[in-house]
């Protein structure tokens, strides 16, 4: 459970009725909108006025969630975006430790008046940005921090059903629903507990994984047809995609959600990369079994980071620079990627 002096702290600040915002990383994923939902409801039914919002637009597969429908996209509605922070005497900062991982709003949170809070579960936090944090690498996704938080600030487990739900989304998506992340007794002690909350646990399976569009179930499988390459040396995946495969899969925001863990499933790859072509620069999403870690290799090479197993990066680059530099370093990784005894049982 959360210690220090964060609880104590953060109870006497939401002792009275006041405006707060509740933010969080850029292109924004089931963790970052189902955690962010589900403080934004605790701490409206506490009286509070309380405003989410996000860098850019998220996956469509979220949006049915309760309380989607009044997320501010700042790339949309900068001016509303805003004018909330400037109002707010309160900023929660969910599933990112670095004001800069927020994209566009990065600037404006720096900005900020009032106190900064972050909850987050990521490596390296960069705690001197925030008047207090709670950070915990240990456990699943914010979302299952935030509900140890909740407990805690609120002497109980059993949460509203949309509170329950939006952490519900968060715990599953950021597990890989239920596949990795998951070695915490606590982590399914918690989902129990959200499901005794009213949770229908295979309603939500079904509207986050079962609600692909045609033309993103054909870019699956062109991505695994015609853009992956292994490398038996290195034990190692790539899947590249540039801007005109995305046009020609008419691609939404979410579309490529989960396709870098696909090799994983063959018996000898120990990382997976998908590399995707965006407008201003070249996203890179890492993906690993056992102890070899994805997260110290982008940080180190692509300005990014995440967790042990599963972390990002950025090139401002071509696909194609970005898949040589890649395959560059692969040989300094070659005897970790190349130990499969860290995925003994």
């Amino acid at each position: 459970m959360p210690g220090n002096a964060f609880i104590p702290y953060l109870k006497n600040k939401l002792t009275d009725s006041q405006k707060i915002v509740v933010t969080s990383h850029s292109n924004p994923d089931g963790d970052a909108i189902g955690s962010s939902l589900a403080l934004a409801h605790y701490l409206s039914d506490m009286g509070h006025d309380v405003s989410v919002l996000m860098p850019n637009q998220f996956p469509g597969f979220l949006q049915w969630l309760p309380g989607a429908e009044n997320i501010i996209i700042f790339d949309q509605n900068a001016k509303l975006a805003r004018s909330r922070l400037e109002e707010s005497e309160l900023l929660f900062c969910l599933d990112y430790n670095e004001l800069s991982r927020s994209g566009s709003l990065t600037e404006d949170l720096r900005k900020f008046q009032g106190a900064r809070f972050m909850i987050d579960h990521h490596r390296d936090p960069e705690i001197d940005a925030f008047e207090d944090y709670i950070s915990d690498i240990s456990v699943s996704s914010t979302a299952e921090l935030l509900y140890q938080v909740l407990a805690e600030v609120s002497g109980n487990t059993i949460f509203t059903k949309n509170i329950s739900t939006c952490l519900f989304v968060g715990i599953m998506t950021d597990t890989g629903s239920f596949s990795h992340s998951i070695n915490r007794p606590e982590t399914f002690e918690i989902v129990a507990s959200l499901i005794r909350s009213g949770v229908d646990a295979v309603a939500v399976h079904q509207k986050i994984f079962d609600t692909f569009s045609e033309s993103r179930l054909r870019l699956l499988g062109h991505c695994i047809s015609n853009r992956m390459t292994v490398f038996e040396a290195y034990s190692t995946a790539i899947i590249t995609l540039s801007r005109s495969d995305l046009a020609d899969f008419n691609f939404q925001i979410g579309d490529t959600e989960g396709v870098v863990n696909y090799p994983l499933s063959m018996e000898k790859i120990r990382m997976s990369v998908l590399i995707t072509e965006k407008k201003d620069l070249i996203r890179l999403s890492f993906r690993s079994k056992g102890d070899f870690s994805v997260h110290e290799l982008a940080r180190k090479h692509f300005n990014g980071g995440g967790h042990k197993n599963a972390a990002g990066g950025n090139m401002n680059d071509s696909l194609d620079n970005t898949f040589k530099h890649l395959l560059a370093i692969l040989p300094e990784y070659a005897d970790q990627l190349n130990n499969f005894d860290s995925l003994a049982l």
